[in-house]
């Protein structure tokens, strides 16, 4: 018998910190191999200024970084997913994408795009993406 896994994507409603906002969207419905789409729209601050990563937590456990956009454009990912990871973005519609391949059921969890503070290794998390 085979199982047809199916991969359920939901979107929080935007979520504000400190008049800085981000507004989310992606994908739906996904089956394992498909692709993951997510967008991050930010307002309050610039992206030309400030880099941004995409972060995930499993469930039950801790969160693991999948990567980052600097704000010069060059990009940054953990070795363990960068063969089907790749970040974007478009300063003038002020969005950062991320986008991942080979979508498997050990990829569920929530996803959070995050602004990292200049010169510190810390983040504001604004953008909360739920995998099941």
């Amino acid at each position: 018998m085979k199982m047809d896994i199916m991969l359920f994507f939901l979107v929080f409603s935007p979520i504000s910190v400190f008049s800085q906002t981000v507004q989310e969207s992606g994908s739906g419905l996904l089956r394992p191999s498909q692709q993951l789409t997510l967008t991050c729209t930010v307002s309050g601050f610039e992206l030309t200024s400030n880099a941004m990563s995409w972060i995930r937590q499993a469930p039950g456990k801790g969160l693991e970084w999948i990567g980052e956009i600097w704000a010069g454009g060059g990009t940054a990912y953990t070795d363990s997913l960068k063969s089907r990871t790749t970040i974007t973005k478009d300063n003038s519609k002020k969005q950062v994408y991320l986008q991942m391949t080979n979508m498997q059921t050990a990829d569920t969890g929530v996803y959070y795009c995050a602004r990292r503070h200049s010169n510190k290794p810390s983040y504001d998390l604004h953008t909360k993406f739920l995998y099941l």
